[in-house]
């Protein structure tokens, strides 16, 4: 038995692996920014656990033929608790990674841009399923800030369409079901996982891919793997550590910053 698996409490463990580590991979899910008071989407108080029917606001198929579907997902995107959260400890924790000079990459299931306002350095994250704080054009490409396209809606365009082709239909900038994610992104993602010695996946329940398969990736490279998240996740067999709890309370124990 090793010296880590020897240990018998969760979070003596996974701080052993972190002060250990020289190449951390955190891949971050909705969990982390719960406490923020953003809801995550299949937790027991989910967004699509307790409204089934707005997970069709977030495929491509339905965005682009119903109208109606625009609307409804643009309004929600007004509606947003994330235009008002902050950062709370737990972006803070892997904000510390960073200052510990551990961490290789972020790569967030996140929209919410949460971990950019922690000040983690922006060339380390990877936003792999995109940003709310930007808009594309789905004809011509345009992207720009969000805002400007917020303003329409709020003066009455309760279906905007792109200023730059004249009739493109426009998207908030994220990756919806149906759309491929970011080729540089996944690239870069898993690059990332042959090269850690250590992952911390935090807030995710890992069942969406190809973003899980970081985590069978890196362990196959030889990473060690701690999980920290409420509830089980479809990885918890490969974890060599599980954390069960608040994540803004245990994060911040295990990666050495701020109680």
């Amino acid at each position: 038995m090793s010296e880590t698996t020897a240990r018998a409490d969760p979070i003596e463990q996974a701080t052993h692996l972190v002060d250990h580590a020289e190449r951390v991979l955190v891949l971050s899910g909705a969990g982390i920014s719960t406490d923020s008071g953003i809801p995550d989407f299949r937790g027991p108080k989910g967004v699509w656990t307790r409204n089934p029917g707005a997970e069709k606001l977030s495929s491509i198929e339905h965005y682009l033929a119903d109208p109606e579907v625009r609307v409804r997902a643009w309004q929600a995107r007004i509606d947003n608790p994330a235009w008002g959260a902050i950062p709370n400890r737990g972006h803070d924790a892997v904000r510390h990674l960073e200052r510990r000079k551990k961490l290789l990459l972020l790569v967030t299931q996140n929209v919410d841009g949460l971990h950019h306002d922690s000040g983690v350095d922006p060339d380390r994250i990877v936003e792999i399923h995109g940003t709310m704080r930007e808009v594309v054009c789905l004809s011509c490409g345009a992207r720009e800030p969000a805002g400007p396209t917020l303003e329409r809606i709020r003066s009455g365009d309760r279906d905007p369409h792109c200023r730059m082709c004249g009739d493109g239909i426009l998207k908030s900038a994220t990756i919806s079901f149906g759309q491929n994610l970011i080729e540089r992104d996944l690239d870069r993602s898993f690059a990332a996982a042959m090269d850690a010695d250590l992952v911390i996946a935090v807030g995710t329940n890992l069942s969406v891919y190809p973003v899980a398969g970081i985590v069978p990736a890196a362990k196959d490279a030889g990473a060690r793997v701690v999980i920290v998240n409420g509830t089980e996740t479809d990885m918890d067999p490969l974890a060599d550590v599980i954390v069960r709890g608040s994540i803004s309370e245990m994060l911040p124990k295990i990666c050495g910053g701020p109680a």
